[in-house]
């Protein structure tokens, strides 16, 4: 039997790009190759496409793009493959699924999964619409709260706003929020761009900071928290994970907290919490999945406060962290699903949702 072919794409123009290298090495190296046969697509910072085809250990140094040619996909449905052109020569790759490993803005926000849907071309990710809003922490809060799921209170600034209001602002927060408060680019992850300010000039300069990456802000209380992670699996009826928990290293879970800090962050899995603990978290992140339309994989955030005892909603990842220390899929091989197979179901599930998709009427 043929293999199928799996576009593993990687990279992209987001400041998660050296994460996403991270991401698509683990899985390139675990999947199983006598099922798959990978094409290696890698996304410049500059948003140029390349096929890679040396070996997976010089994605994650970035060398890849040294033994890279420049390639293409078409949104036409009549093209499903990966296109190169060197020396005049068109060569086309069929691909039967993409798996984008792209973190960040222009990769997990629905951008992408666009083009795939105008491929009509199976997919693991979560929607268009629902990467979307994933995406961006403001409409993800709304949608929650709407929902009557527990999220923390905020405040949503714009970056064109701060030159002339950012006093008035930092008052607004003051008194709405108090100190400390955490400041966040609206549409990123890996806590790229975040700061938790402990009074008002520091707000000030987190304020600018977050300006430099979104032109969306979003400032949320602080709560005294345990960090509390779930992973879930599914289309329909998804399913979530044992719950983990992070001990980090620094004063909250920030970038080099979570990639650099060479194993100083402690991830508890599964997560010291009570049988009925457990399970209300798990099921709070099966409603959210649901509550934002999510398919095939999403890890839900968590905040369990100290002073109330609520699991505080705090976002969702549709294309979490692949690495060796992620905690997506070390939530999975806890509770049953290695890693291999873990790749495995979130193809299978790509395609259930396409066959989905494929017996609706279009017009």
């Amino acid at each position: 039997m043929e293999k199928m072919k799996v576009g593993i794409i990687f990279g992209g123009e987001s400041a998660e790009h050296e994460i996403s290298l991270m991401s698509a090495s683990s899985i390139i190296k675990v999947i199983d190759k006598e099922k798959f046969d990978i094409l290696k697509i890698g996304i410049t910072k500059e948003g140029k496409w390349h096929l890679y085809f040396g070996e997976v250990e010089n994605i994650e140094n970035g060398e890849w793009i040294k033994k890279s040619i420049p390639a293409f996909i078409s949104p036409d449905p009549g093209r499903k493959f990966l296109i190169t052109l060197e020396n005049g020569i068109e060569t086309r790759y069929p691909v039967d699924v993409f798996f984008p490993v792209l973190h960040g803005p222009r990769g997990e926000d629905g951008t992408i999964q666009s083009i795939f849907e105008l491929m009509n071309v199976p997919y693991v990710s979560c929607g268009v619409t629902s990467s979307a809003l994933c995406m961006d922490k403001v409409f993800t809060k709304k949608i929650l709260k709407h929902e009557g799921l527990p999220v923390a209170d905020f405040k949503v600034y714009y970056k064109k706003d701060l030159p002339l209001k950012v006093h008035t602002i930092v008052r607004e927060v003051e008194e709405a929020l108090g100190f400390p408060c955490f400041v966040k680019p609206a549409n990123l992850g890996s806590s790229i761009g975040i700061t938790k300010a402990h009074n008002s000039d520091q707000l000030k300069d987190a304020l600018f900071l977050a300006g430099e990456y979104d032109t969306k802000i979003i400032v949320e209380k602080f709560i005294p928290a345990r960090e509390i992670e779930v992973s879930v699996l599914g289309n329909e009826d998804p399913v979530a994970s044992l719950p983990g928990e992070i001990i980090p290293s620094n004063e909250f879970y920030d970038y080099t907290a979570k990639y650099f800090d060479g194993g100083k962050s402690k991830l508890l899995i599964p997560a010291p919490l009570a049988k009925e603990e457990t399970e209300k978290v798990m099921s709070l992140a099966v409603k959210a999945f649901k509550a934002l339309d999510c398919s095939g994989m999403a890890r839900v955030d968590f905040l369990y406060s100290k002073l109330d005892g609520i699991f505080y909603i705090n976002e969702l990842n549709t294309i979490p962290g692949f690495t060796k220390i992620s905690m997506y899929p070390k939530l999975w091989e806890i509770s049953g699903i290695p890693y291999k197979e873990l790749i495995e179901r979130l193809i299978e599930l790509a395609f259930e949702k396409h066959r989905q998709k494929q017996a609706l009427k279009l017009y």
